[in-house]
């Protein structure tokens, strides 16, 4: 008699990414910086992407060494060689900027099997007070600068048979964000160009997927919540305290267990989650605000 155990799981290198390159985009701290650090620790070789050149350098120091293990053609002898990760230092608003790098990087190192977009999001705002040319910028960062990297990075996933384009987003492409106003019109678009792909990659095992990760202890949250405190004249206790008190499971989330489920759907386990709005919220979007 089989076991459902061993249907299930096969191989439990499901979850490895061994031989595999990973591109992360926002990577010298914050969710990237975990991101990073996790696909690392699974195997995968790194490419940190970023504009901070002394972060960067920082965030190489500090990933976990890769021991990549193949075999002999003729003799099926193991050998052992250590993958070296990399920095590509590019800023994220020159969408032009970052499709010569990454046609440079993908010319030089061959297959990026795995893309993770997390870019910046603007300051916050109402929409309505927005200009146009701050729509534009933020579109140009988020959208343009996605889109230029899924186009050289889509044909070399192509050819290895294996892809994963996993998009950083928000929970405000379900529920906006008040005084967030510019960053919720373009994140939607992120929804929507990520679906988009999975559909037209789908059939040649790339995969496109956006995680919303709910209010996560990064610096940026930090200064939103000081912004806050700032404007409401309340503490920034009090700040904190009315956020968690929306959050049910009552904490903030951590970058790394964001991490964690970025992790998972690069892993070959997840090859059939495809054009998923992953909410990564401690179930946030499940409760009325």
């Amino acid at each position: 008699m089989v076991s459902i155990t061993a249907v299930t799981f096969k191989r439990m290198d499901n979850f490895s990414l061994q031989g595999k390159t990973a591109l992360v985009c926002g990577a010298t701290q914050g969710i990237g910086y975990a991101t990073a650090q996790a696909l690392a620790a699974a195997g995968a070789r790194v490419i940190l992407c970023g504009r901070n050149d002394e972060g960067l350098a920082k965030a190489l120091e500090e990933l976990p060494k890769v021991n990549q293990v193949s075999r002999g053609v003729n003799t099926n002898a193991e050998s052992v060689t250590t993958h070296q990760h990399e920095i590509m230092l590019v800023d994220h608003a020159n969408p032009l900027a970052v499709e010569k790098a990454a046609d440079a990087l993908v010319a030089r190192i061959g297959a990026v099997h795995i893309l993770v977009v997390n870019t910046g999001a603007p300051e916050a705002g109402y929409l309505i007070d927005a200009s146009t040319e701050e729509i534009d910028k933020c579109v140009a960062q988020l959208l343009s600068t996605a889109h230029k990297l899924a186009q050289v990075c889509a044909p070399v996933m192509r050819a290895a048979k294996y892809g994963r384009i996993i998009v950083v987003g928000s929970t405000s492409i379900e529920r906006p964000i008040r005084g967030h106003g510019v960053s919720n019109v373009a994140r939607a678009a992120m929804a929507n160009w990520t679906r988009t792909l999975a559909g037209e990659l789908g059939g040649f095992a790339i995969t496109a997927n956006l995680i919303m990760p709910g209010p996560t202890r990064t610096q940026r949250l930090e200064s939103i919540i000081a912004g806050r405190a700032k404007r409401s004249g309340s503490s920034v206790e009090e700040v904190e305290a009315s956020i968690i008190g929306k959050i049910p499971t009552g904490r903030f989330a951590s970058p790394q267990e964001i991490a964690a489920v970025i992790a998972f759907i690069a892993s070959p386990a997840a090859a059939y989650v495809n054009g998923a709005l992953i909410a990564v919220d401690g179930g946030v979007l499940c409760m009325q605000s």
